[in-house]
């Protein structure tokens, strides 16, 4: 499986890359009154608002500096309808892409973070369905919600 590698303080990550949409540089947000600290804020992808997560305050660490080797990695998230919403990842020290043996991860056997996946010697997995508590989800993607149901109407 090949996955990009990052880093959340001194332990290194993979997102699997078939939910890599795009890897793009660092780029001024707009930020979200009221939201979680872990919501970075919202990036202009052509024209179309795309809320980012900062993922090391996601799992609890300080916010650092934005770092050369910083970057917004857009994924396809799955709303509980079935549908894809474009979600950014702000990931610190993002080194590049590894081959992970699929028979060397398991998994980690503790309750951590919901969205952390298996884990082997090298880097444990990120879940990106798992990256959103269904309120935070509401807050993010709500306008998705109402422009459904109104076009229901």
């Amino acid at each position: 499986m090949k996955v990009l590698v990052f880093a959340i303080g001194s332990d290194r990550y993979g997102l699997p890359l078939r939910a890599v949409a795009r890897v793009l540089p660092v780029v001024a947000l707009k930020q979200i009154p009221l939201a979680p600290a872990f919501v970075a804020g919202l990036m202009d992808l052509h024209g179309v608002p795309v809320p980012v997560l900062d993922l090391s305050r996601l799992a609890g660490l300080a916010a650092e500096q934005l770092w050369l080797d910083s970057r917004i990695v857009l994924v396809d998230y799955r709303l509980d309808d079935g549908a894809l919403r474009p979600l950014g990842l702000l990931l610190e020290h993002v080194t590049g892409i590894e081959t992970i043996a699929e028979h060397t991860l398991a998994d980690p056997g503790i309750e951590g973070a919901p969205f952390l996946g298996e884990v082997s010697a090298q880097l444990q997995l990120v879940e990106v369905n798992d990256l959103l508590a269904p309120d935070v989800r509401a807050l993010l993607f709500a306008r998705d919600g109402a422009a459904r149901e109104g076009e229901r109407a």
